[in-house]
């Protein structure tokens, strides 16, 4: 299956799928989990409580290494009878032999049902009965806390699964948009995703602590590296938003690099951060998302430096340099979620 990055006008796109008025196929694996122990074990491995998911609820989970880096992240809902888990469709294989290796004496039986189902972004409701992951954004879910010390605006977004042989006439029922459109929405609402992933991140750096991990629930891999991090240290690096400079038509790509404007209008000596996600959005025109070093002064003058040219750009804080140590804090969630 080849998703495709717009159609027509990508600004005119992401009006549409905003309003509801289209949906945008999403490169997507798919395992289905069934077994009478599959939510405990799902509950041992990844960061988010699945002990106690309801039918029809919806998860956000991380898989993470021992030092407490995200390696992969789920969207994950159950249906009384198994547990659906919707991800990176290039991961499956790798995501299959893992899984597998972790059943042990597990009563849990793994499906890659990738080519079963086509998977479909909205921000309506369009289910009509299919199976459908509503995404918690920018709720605080039980067991997390936001870091971001202002609420996103309502985000709406949800993914519905669709048989395979249904997925085209779906599409032609509800209007397509392409990928660019729903990741210019992302980045717009300030939402991590896959592109905020490298093989350094922690969830605490990108605000993932929101959606994703569950801070009292049982063990998992790096669940002492997130809880030391949260309790007495702090992200090394922090998420901001970033307006562009656009007055050059240039854009720049994931993985420029950012420095610190000086007082003298030098640039520090050293990058101190990378773009991870861009966009061009139908209202707010260049915006991207970006890791700084936590040292970076929130209130810094930063220019991107791409191919050798120069992009100014201005930081809103997500993640404050402050995030963590709360031991002994009162941090109270700025807005509950029930999921």
């Amino acid at each position: 299956m080849a998703v495709k990055s717009h159609f027509t006008n990508p600004l005119v796109e992401q009006r549409d799928l905003i309003g509801g008025k289209s949906v945008v196929e999403l490169d997507r694996g798919v395992i289905r989990v069934t077994g009478a122990d599959r939510l405990e074990w799902l509950h041992s491995m990844l960061t988010t409580d699945f002990k106690n998911l309801k039918p029809g609820v919806s998860r956000e989970a991380l898989l993470l290494d021992v030092q407490g880096h995200i390696e992969q992240v789920f969207h994950a809902l159950d249906d009384g009878e198994a547990a659906w888990l919707i991800f990176d469709a290039t991961q499956t294989e790798k995501l299959m032999a893992w899984f597998d290796r972790m059943i042990f004496r597990s009563k849990v039986e793994l499906h890659d049902a990738s080519s079963e189902w086509r998977v479909f972004g909205a921000f309506a409701d369009l289910a009509q009965g299919r199976l459908e992951w509503v995404d918690p954004w920018p709720n605080v879910v039980l067991g997390g806390v936001r870091y971001a010390t202002s609420t996103p605006e309502p985000w709406g977004y949800r993914e519905i699964l669709v048989e395979a042989a249904h997925g085209d006439e779906f599409a032609a029922a509800h209007g397509e948009a392409g990928t660019d459109a729903l990741e210019a929405l992302r980045v717009a609402a300030r939402r991590p995703g896959l592109g905020e992933i490298d093989d350094r991140t922690m969830p605490h750096e990108v605000d993932w602590m929101t959606t994703a991990v569950h801070l009292s629930k049982g063990c998992y891999r790096g669940q002492e590296a997130v809880a030391k991090t949260h309790n007495l240290g702090h992200p090394p690096r922090r998420l901001v938003f970033l307006h562009l400079d656009g007055s050059g038509h240039l854009i720049p790509e994931p993985g420029a690099e950012i420095w610190v404007v000086n007082d003298d209008g030098t640039r520090s000596d050293r990058a101190r951060g990378v773009v991870t996600s861009v966009a061009q959005h139908f209202e707010q025109g260049p915006i991207a998302l970006a890791l700084v070093q936590r040292a970076v002064p929130e209130q810094a003058e930063l220019v991107i430096v791409n191919e050798e040219r120069e992009i100014s750009a201005n930081q809103e804080v997500i993640v404050p340099a402050s995030a963590g140590k709360a031991a002994g804090l009162a941090r109270p969630n700025l807005l509950m979620g029930k999921n």
